[in-house]
């Protein structure tokens, strides 16, 4: 049960993250080149957004737009990917990693200067919540200055996955659009959800069909196909444990159910001798395996889920954030998967033990009742 909800766990930790920072599948301008940044715009007017109606099972479009840019102080500069976002962008997302100020709001009319910075840039640049200060962006024409713009630290998030936060700064989109000097119905492309993360290839291939020809569709899972094939060896490392596991409980229920053969040779005997048939004296120790089963089972459950319930609320456990994203481990607890997980468990344990109870089927009973 731990295996399964932590590794689970981790594996929808991680897609949580890479779909809240991207969404499930990007929609770009082809001439982009699959670029983390969004050279060539993109008309909003399309007949996709708002509301993808020609496909089903599309939660969301939201729009979205990305340039390269260096925050620089007196002693510091980082590089940073500016990420601008407008009026329908959903912050969920963020909700859970803001760790101090407040979620920018752009749903004004007018562009807002206010951003969102992770922890990790904040600290090394030594800002807080309401500080300004430059971010510098190159023009094409390197001949020409670098545009400079003021923005307002208005919040500070940290999602734990370091290849996002060492690079995003969220801001209006609207700034973007000013930068690139674009009309205020161009952007850089549109970010859209599924509702069904395990759809997302399929869906993919169905928005492609129905775009227009000069878009591009980008799915997370093939953008960052190196975590995702990481994270799917989790299931392999999950089925080796749970093998190993009901073949150490189907083994120690055998040799449970050996002995209490053995404890009860001379009791077989009688009962053969009296009439009983074998498989009316199998099933009574059948029975009896069952109820030591069911007593494992709730202890198991009990115990297991104990774990799992206090590593949710508390977090005892840690990772590496570098290796992990994620700084505790996390834990999915289905009661789907917990209820199938037992019901597994209870007939493999049954039909193994149908092996050794068939031992009752060569007892003699003159031998078993003389047996000492």
């Amino acid at each position: 049960m731990i295996a399964i909800a932590t590794g689970v766990g981790l594996q929808e930790k991680i897609r949580e993250k890479i779909s809240g920072f991207n969404g499930h599948i990007q929609i770009t301008n082809f001439d982009n080149n699959n670029s983390q940044i969004t050279l060539v715009p993109i008309d909003k007017e399309q007949d996709f957004y708002p509301d993808f109606k020609t496909i089903k099972e599309i939660e969301k479009v939201q729009v979205y737009a990305t340039k390269a840019g260096i925050i620089r102080t007196k002693t510091d500069f980082e590089g940073v990917v500016v990420k601008g976002v407008g009026a329908d962008y959903d912050w969920n997302f963020f909700k859970e990693y803001l760790v101090a100020g407040e979620l920018p709001n752009y749903e004004g009319e007018k562009r807002s200067k206010d951003v969102m910075l992770s922890q990790y840039v904040a600290d090394r640049m030594g800002f807080k919540v309401g500080d300004e200060f430059n971010t510098f962006f190159l023009k094409e024409d390197s001949n020409r200055p670098p545009s400079v713009r003021v923005y307002n630290l208005v919040g500070i998030y940290n999602s734990g996955f370091q290849e996002f936060d060492e690079a995003i700064m969220m801001v209006d989109i609207r700034q973007v659009q000013h930068l690139n000097n674009w009309e205020d119905n161009q952007v850089g492309g549109f970010e859209v959800f599924v509702q069904n993360f395990d759809d997302i290839t399929k869906k993919g291939n169905e928005i492609y069909r129905e775009i227009p020809p000069n878009l591009n569709t980008q799915t997370i899972n093939s953008k960052f196909a190196g975590i995702f094939e990481w994270i799917k060896l989790f299931d392999n490392n999950i089925m080796l444990i749970i093998i190993i596991m009901v073949l150490v409980a189907g083994i120690n229920m055998i040799t449970a159910l050996l002995v209490l053969i053995l404890e009860r040779t001379q009791m077989i005997g009688v009962l053969k001798a009296l009439g009983s048939n074998n498989w009316s004296i199998r099933k009574i120790f059948l029975y009896n395996a069952f109820h030591l089963i069911i007593r494992g089972l709730f202890w198991g459950n009990l115990i297991g889920i104990s774990i799992l319930l206090t590593q949710h609320y508390f977090g005892f456990v840690t990772l590496d954030p570098e290796t992990y994203y994620v700084k505790t481990a996390p834990v999915y607890i289905n009661i789907g998967y917990i209820l199938l997980l037992n019901l597994s468990t209870l007939i493999l344990c049954l039909v193994m033990l149908l092996l050794p109870s068939w031992i009752i089927t060569k007892i003699s009973p003159v031998k078993a009742i003389k047996f000492d």
